[in-house]
């Protein structure tokens, strides 16, 4: 009889946390998302800096076209 109120409990605990696992494993990626989103975003704005006429190809492709 303990061990199958062991186990049910064990089951309740696990139901009732779901949510707060969930929030341990999400709120890290959000972060290293965000993280690399504006990391990339940097780059791409330096690159640009340093290459001002770089899309002036594709602009005239598009107008072409």
């Amino acid at each position: 009889m303990t061990v199958i109120m062991r186990c049910v409990g064990v089951l309740a605990c696990v139901l009732m946390l779901q949510g707060c696992i969930t929030k341990i494993v999400t709120v890290p990626v959000k972060v290293a998302y965000g993280t690399t989103k504006a990391v990339v975003k940097g780059t791409a704005a330096v690159v640009e800096a340093v290459i001002p006429d770089g899309d002036d190809d594709k602009d005239q492709q598009k107008k072409d076209d």
